[in-house]
């Protein structure tokens, strides 16, 4: 099945080997995002996967006021901006007003549509005139089949490439199920795949005042998803995931990346060679 590959900086999407897209849920610092860098690049070189950094300026979705939303897009873009000069690698994060969209692409290789938001028509084209390439999680209330709306809505806005991200969807009051199949459903509009594991992890609203999750699902979710075939893994990784100021319960150690990966890339050679 083929699908329409573009360029994120020097990382191409969509031509056969996978792609992490990995960094901290949050910048918290430029420290921590340093060391989340300096952990994941040499793993994804020794892989052979692309590799583009990920971090968030803005917790704008936040189950409850008590949760850190971050220090906000300037600082924010100043950290990733220096991630990338420093480490010579693409970087990508979200936005969720339209007005965002400018700014953000002045400085990110991808610009990330949250899952909440994937239906908001003015967000979509704002992305999507930048010139950047822009990937939309798939919302938790619509179906794999109903992502083909979002693609045609991105075409029409002239988007220089498009990746359809599933991130889980709701079943039930606080869980998430993953409907491996609807993988290829998505891929089949002719758009990448992208699959965020850690995200998918998660119990939303299941601790009252903040999301929770299940840490210990996420390697067989990714590795389903890698055998059915995927052109991005998406997770959030942190040195000291028990203390990060966002989504704690799901983020993977930083200690234990190279262990998953290297296991997922053996899978990934065997189903996909």
């Amino acid at each position: 099945m083929s699908v329409r590959a573009f360029s994120v900086g020097s990382v191409r999407i969509g031509e056969g080997r996978p792609v992490l897209i990995g960094g901290p849920c949050l910048a918290e610092s430029l420290d921590l995002c340093r060391t989340v860098a300096e952990g994941l690049i040499p793993i994804c070189e020794r892989l052979g996967w692309g590799y583009i950094f990920k971090a968030s300026f803005d917790k704008a979705n936040r189950t409850s006021l008590l949760g850190s939303r971050g220090a906000g897009m300037e600082e924010g873009l100043s950290i990733l901006q220096t991630i990338r000069t420093e480490f010579g690698v693409p970087v990508t994060t979200d936005l969720h007003l339209p007005d965002q969209a400018a700014p953000v692409a002045s400085v990110v290789d991808l610009l990330q549509i949250p899952a909440f938001l994937c239906r908001q028509t003015d967000l979509l084209q704002a992305a999507a005139e930048t010139g950047k390439p822009v990937n939309v999680k798939k919302g938790q209330f619509l179906a794999p089949w109903d992502t083909k709306n979002i693609v045609e809505k991105m075409a029409k806005f002239g988007a220089n490439g498009t990746m359809l991200t599933e991130r889980g969807s709701s079943f039930g009051y606080n869980a998430l199920v993953v409907d491996m199949p609807g993988l290829e459903t998505m891929r089949s509009f002719g758009v990448p795949v992208c699959f965020d594991a850690t995200h998918s992890a998660q119990k939303p609203g299941g601790l009252g005042a903040a999301t929770g999750g299940a840490r210990e699902s996420i390697p067989a979710m990714a590795r389903a998803a890698i055998a059915v075939g995927i052109d991005a893994l998406f997770m959030e990784v942190h040195p000291d995931p028990a203390n990060a100021l966002s989504d704690a319960a799901t983020q993977w150690p930083l200690t234990h990346a190279a262990e998953l990966l290297s296991r997922l890339a053996r899978i990934s050679e065997a189903a996909h060679p």
